[in-house]
């Protein structure tokens, strides 16, 4: 009897020291993964659709032959719209070369399965080959109208801050990048140019230089203006906050006096609204039960006459 007691206590404190040393190194072994750095696995790498789209269609403009006289002129025009990349001329060129392949195509096929007569299918799919052909420029003018009309939108609360920063002492670089900084969320498309100019100076260019390739850049009249009064000030050594603080005055004036000649317009456009919209409705409502009384009471009388 005994031996069988001394057995079972052995087999009890065996299994109890090897539970309670599982568990110890259980809770080591965690503590020593949790303090460990953790590895991190990248998952695969998926190309995404607008990056195969935009390595077909530059792998479609590098074949494409550009001439030499019309290249800096689209470049021109697409940093006007906003693409300032290296290869945004040769990207242009693809995006036109499927865009009259796709549309051309699309056509031919419209054309032919609603059994268009021979002539008429040339016609549609000519048509669709130059709808294809212009459209990437179409885009492009859209794209720079908008972006002027953003940069004229946001110029006057850039130039008050601008005469705010400077007569608070500031230069007009710091003003510069100053209200790059400020108005980056409001108006970006204006405090891109600012940053745009920054880095040339940055890199070496001259004042002048610089003021003179953000007009060039941006193609707004306004801007231009400014930078006119920024190079006079800076060549003739006149206060800068005078000398913005006046071209200030000079915009708001320029402002009522569009919305002044807009609103003088707001009559003559309105009349053909007037006249084929509200007359003949106006027409129906007040003529229109006179004519059938008219027509219910005077008929009659003529008939037994």
């Amino acid at each position: 009897m005994l031996v069988i007691l001394t057995c079972v206590v052995f087999v009890l404190v065996t299994v109890v020291t090897a539970i309670m040393g599982l568990r110890l190194t259980n809770w080591r072994t965690r503590a020593v993964e949790r303090l460990s750095p953790k590895l991190y696995i990248k998952p695969p790498i998926l190309p995404s659709p607008s990056l195969i789209w935009q390595q077909l269609v530059s792998s479609v403009g590098s074949l494409v032959p550009s001439s030499p006289k019309d290249l800096p002129r689209l470049k021109k025009r697409l940093v006007r719209a906003g693409f300032r990349s290296q290869n945004a001329a040769r990207l242009f060129n693809g995006a036109r070369v499927v865009s009259t392949l796709v549309f051309g195509a699309a056509g031919f096929l419209v054309a032919y399965y609603r059994q268009f007569a021979f002539d008429n299918l040339l016609y549609a799919t000519a048509g669709a080959f130059l709808f294809g052909y212009l459209a990437p420029m179409q885009f492009v003018v859209f794209r720079i109208r908008r972006r002027q009309h953003a940069i004229e939108r946001g110029l006057p609360n850039a130039l008050d801050l601008m005469v705010v920063c400077v007569e608070s002492g500031l230069g007009l670089d710091q003003t510069v990048i100053q209200v790059a900084k400020e108005l980056q969320f409001a108006h970006p498309e204006i405090c891109e140019e600012f940053t745009m100019m920054n880095l040339e100076m940055r890199a070496g260019k001259r004042r002048i230089e610089a003021l003179h390739n953000l007009a060039e850049r941006a193609g707004v009249e306004e801007l231009k203006k400014l930078v006119a009064v920024l190079v006079q000030t800076d060549r003739f050594g006149t206060s800068i906050a005078q000398s913005l603080r006046g071209h200030s005055e000079y915009m708001r004036v320029m402002a009522r006096q569009r919305a002044e000649e807009q609103a003088a317009k707001l009559a003559v456009k309105l009349v053909f609204p007037i006249f084929f919209c509200v007359l003949p409705s106006l027409f129906v409502v007040t003529v229109g039960p006179v004519l059938t009384r008219l027509i219910r009471d005077l008929f009659p009388m003529f008939e037994n006459m």
